[in-house]
This record gives structure tokens, sequence and C-alpha cells, in this order.
């Protein structure tokens, strides 16, 4: 075989290109040769036999487009010669069974969590200080300044300069010289040294450009969401800011948190504006109330936990042609590994399961867990349509440049994050987990609102498959990075954790890369390790408004 090129499965009329192949050039694969008609760029695709327009094209064992005009065997597939298609689905009788990984290596394995009065563990301990309304937004960012430097926590750099030194020696007077010897810098390490609260991992500060002037249903949604927020195993406690007029009325909110767990006992602290008697004291209550809940978050350490208490959410973003031949597979059998432990991974992006809804409906434990599927699907296409889009757009101009040149397409390599356990719930957007295998959580494809919709539902970590870099995270469940290739890990090391384009070269199996994320969702539970997007305080929060973004 060619290590050149992949046919990803056997009923594949596609072949994968993985390094640059010139325009005559003949490469061999499972006893055939193929004289290429085009040159065909690395992770791009070139047709195994002559198409005639109309023709089936077949990846992953799926359709994923038709030909619009005659194509030859050896040439490059693109959005010039392919449109978008998919296979139709229907609902069947269930067929849940499946070969469980080894997992002799993990099965008395733990990881240090921070236990939760309701019995939930999480992986971190944070305080959240959150908005009811863009309002808001402002004095959130009053309270940030004022807390996070003086507690000792990160600001997302490599350092910070200690102006205080300076100000101390010349009110002593100390002379220009003395001043100008004076070392300022204070490296991150050293700056959680002098955490004030050591068991607190950090304060998170959300923002949002919600919770008034929209719909009514959007409102409410945010206060489900931010319920889902405080609810998460890892948030302690939070502090949340409300002006008093807006649509999502503190009411809203206590009833969400009320509705999504009745025992819910965690410190908060809920402030309005207009019952304040001035701006200053306003924040000065924010800052006091936030402090002492610091101080009862603080009493909480992490302890022995086994690794079915693990919730980890599965997302991709910035993918290319090999996310899903490398990264997603191996998070796949990752996800395989972790349920076969007793863990939850929730698989998240709709519109990137378009295509591969036959697969999953099947793999539903249930019949009624397939068809709220099939209908939170159907329900997202069509407000998609009526929005003057479809899930046919979803693939970005990243995408379509480094091979992705069709929904289904994407949507194949996508699902492969979810392994190949059966389904056992399928949520809504803001619905909590609750049971433990494989779930299907209702998140819009943009990668931001995804990963917050993840961690709404109670994601303690979050697993993030890239192919072109994406420097995001989120606030409250740690965002580890996976690199589909070996360039994008070398060029882009400070945001990548992980590298699986070492299954591309072969120096990798997905078995033995699915072990490796892990090892290391291990380590980052445990507060062993921090992942980029944690050192970087990429702390991305956007809220879903249904019906408008895909």
């Amino acid at each position: 075989m060619d290590s050149s090129v992949l046919k990803v499965h056997i009923d594949d009329n596609l072949i994968v290109a993985l390094q640059d192949l010139s325009e005559g050039e003949v490469v061999a694969l499972d006893g055939h040769t193929f004289k290429l008609k085009t040159s065909v760029p690395a992770k791009h695709k070139f047709s195994a036999v002559n198409l005639e327009p109309g023709d089936a094209l077949i990846m992953y064992g799926v359709l994923i487009g038709k030909a619009k005009r005659s194509i030859s065997r050896g040439e490059v597939v693109t959005i010039d010669n392919v449109k978008h298609a998919t296979q139709r689905f229907e609902l069947a009788e269930k067929d849940i069974s499946w070969i469980k990984p080894e997992v002799s290596r993990f099965t008395n394995r733990t990881f240090m969590g921070y236990h939760r009065s309701d019995g939930k563990v999480g992986t971190a301990n944070y305080w959240i200080v959150m908005p009811l309304v863009f309002c808001e937004n402002r004095n959130i960012e009053m309270v940030r300044d004022a807390l996070v430097e003086e507690l000792g926590y990160s600001t997302g750099k490599d350092y910070t300069l200690d102006v205080r030194r300076l100000v101390n020696k010349y009110q002593n007077g100390s002379a220009i010289d003395s001043l100008m010897k004076e070392e300022l810098i204070i490296p991150a390490e050293q700056q959680k040294q002098r955490q004030l609260f050591p068991n607190v991992d950090g304060v998170k500060f959300l923002t949002h450009d919600g919770g008034c002037g929209g719909t009514r249903q959007d409102s409410d949604t945010l206060c489900a969401l931010l319920s889902g927020y405080l609810n998460n195993p890892n948030v302690a406690g939070g502090t949340v800011l409300s002006l008093g007029c807006q649509n999502a009325q503190v009411k809203i909110l206590e009833t969400a948190i009320k509705k999504l767990n009745p025992k819910f006992n965690k410190p908060l602290y809920i402030l309005g504006q207009q019952e304040s008697n001035s701006e200053p004291e306003f924040i000065a209550d924010a800052v006091k109330q936030t402090f002492v809940g610091l101080v009862e978050a603080n009493q909480i350490e992490r302890e022995a936990t086994p690794l079915s208490e693990l919730v980890v959410g599965l997302e991709c973003g910035g993918s290319d042609g090999f996310s899903g031949i490398s990264a997603n597979p191996a998070v796949g059998h990752f996800s395989d590994l972790l349920v076969s432990l007793g863990g939850s991974v929730l698989l998240s992006e709709f519109p990137e399961l378009n295509g591969v809804e036959q697969e999953l409906t099947d793999r539903c434990s249930s019949l009624a867990l397939a068809e709220k599927f099939k209908s939170l699907m159907e329900a997202y296409h069509d407000r998609a349509k009526e929005s003057g889009s479809g899930f046919d757009a979803n693939p970005s101009p990243g995408n379509i440049k480094d091979g992705l040149i069709t929904d289904a397409m994407k949507s194949a390599g996508a699902a492969k994050k979810g392994g190949t356990s059966p389904i056992v719930d399928v949520l809504d957007y803001t619905e909590q987990v609750t049971t433990s295998g494989l779930n299907l959580l209702c998140t819009p494809g943009n990668d931001v609102e995804s990963t917050t919709g993840l961690a709404g539902s109670g994601a303690t970590i979050t697993l993030f498959t890239t192919g072109l870099g994406t420097p995001t995270g989120n606030p409250v469940s740690p965002v580890i990075k996976i690199s589909s290739n070996n360039e994008l890990a070398e060029r882009m090391h400070d945001i990548i954790d992980i590298n699986a384009g070492t299954i591309i070269t072969g120096d990798d199996t997905i078995a033995s890369k699915g072990e490796e994320i892990l090892e290391y969702v291990i380590a980052v539970a445990s507060g062993d390790k921090m992942p980029n997007s944690v050192r970087l305080a990429q702390d991305d929060f956007i809220p879903w408004k249904r019906g408008i973004s895909l």
C-alpha cells in the first residue's frame, strides 16, 4: 500500500491524499493503481472511479455528495464538481450491541476530584461571576479588575508586572537607580503560588449580549443555561449581577435552578443594581460577597474518585481533511474507553451530524430516543432553512480549503468523536446529562456556542479536535486541544495539548492515541496538568439564540 493515500472505508469511492500529489503521479492502493488526472493537495480526495452527473460519492461508508458533472478516475473532488447530498434515514429496530475496548489498564484508576453535596464530582473548583443582562457587563469587568490579580489568579499571561513594588519604594524615598534595579516580573507559576485561596482554581467572569431586548424565549433559555453553569460540578458557587428591569428576571433564574437540581445548595449571591444606593456600593457589595464565597469554596479539597464520575464533552472546530481520520477517531476510541469504565461523554453540534443520522438512530438504546433525535434534527434543519440557510452551508471557507467540501463529509468525520457505543440519551440544549454512557446534545456547529452548551449541560472537561487551529476555551470546563496533523501541532504548539497527527504518519494508532488522551484527561481532572486554553485564560462564553445560528 502507498503510504501517501488512504481509503477510510471498504465501500468508499473516494481516496484521501495524505500528502501533496502531482498531476500524472501514479499511486497504489489495495492492489490497484491510480494515475492522477489532477494535482491533489494533502487532505483532499480524488475519485477512485469514473463518475457521471448525479452519481453518489461515498466516504466513511456513507453518502457525502453527488457529482455535479463527470469526474474522472484520479481527479480531485472539489466544490466545483460535487454538491452536498445525504442519505435518507428511517427509524428501525434497535441493534445496540457493540464490542467494548480492553480497559483493564484503567479499571482501578482514579482522579482527584472535588466532591459536591449532590453527589457530583468536579475536575476543578471555580467561582463564577455572571450577569443576567448585558447591561451588567461593565460591572462584571470592574469586579474582575478588583479581584483577579489581587487574589493571585492568572490573567492569561505568562507573567505579570508588580508595579506595587515601585510604588512602595518610591513612597519610601528610594533613589532612581534603586527604582530601575527593582525586579517587577512575576512568572505565571510564581503568581499561582501567591494565590490566597489554594483550593480555588480561579474566579471566572461570564459576559454576554442577552437577557433583554430579544425574545422572552431567549431570556428563558439564557437563565436555563446560567443555571446549568451554576450546577456544573466544577463550580463551587456564584455571584449574579442583575439590573432589575430586564426580561431575564431573577425569579426565572431561581425557577430554572430548582427545576434543574432541587437539591441545589451552593452559595449563591444575587445583587440587583436598581436596588442599590450607588454603583460604587453595588460593585463593593459584589466584591465582598464574592470574597466571602471564595472563603467557603476554599474549604473543599480534592479526593480520589473513580473514572466513572468523569463527564467529557466532545467538540471539533477549525476542522481539516485529516480530522475525520486522526483526531476524531482517536477521541472516539477515548469515548469508548470512558463509556466502558462507566463514565459519560456528550457528542454535540447537530449540524455536523447531518448525513449520519441513520447510524446514530440505529445506535439509540430505545425508539423514543431515536424519535427525539430525529425530531430535534428536523426542527433545527427547518429553522435553518427558514432563516435562509441550511446544514449544507455549514462547512466554513477554512474547512473547504482543507478538504471538507460538503457538510455530509464534514459530519461523517465529526461523528467519529462519538466512538461506537450505544446512545443512552438525547438532550436538547441546556438539558443535563444524567445517564452514564454516550449522550447526544443539541448544540449549534459554532465552536464557542457549542462548548458553552456542553459546560451548561454538565461537561467537566471538553475535548476539542482541530486541524486548522482554534484559540478558544471555556470558563468552567477545561478545554483540551487535539491536533489532527503534525504541522499544526508544531506551528501552534502554544494552544495544542495533544498531537494526533502521528496517526497520519503511522507513528501511532487510533487506539494508542485514544489511550494517551485518557491519560491526559485523568491528569487534567486531577489538577496535575493545565491545558493551554486554561493557561491562556481562553474563557469564551456565547449563549445560543436558537434558530439564528449554525
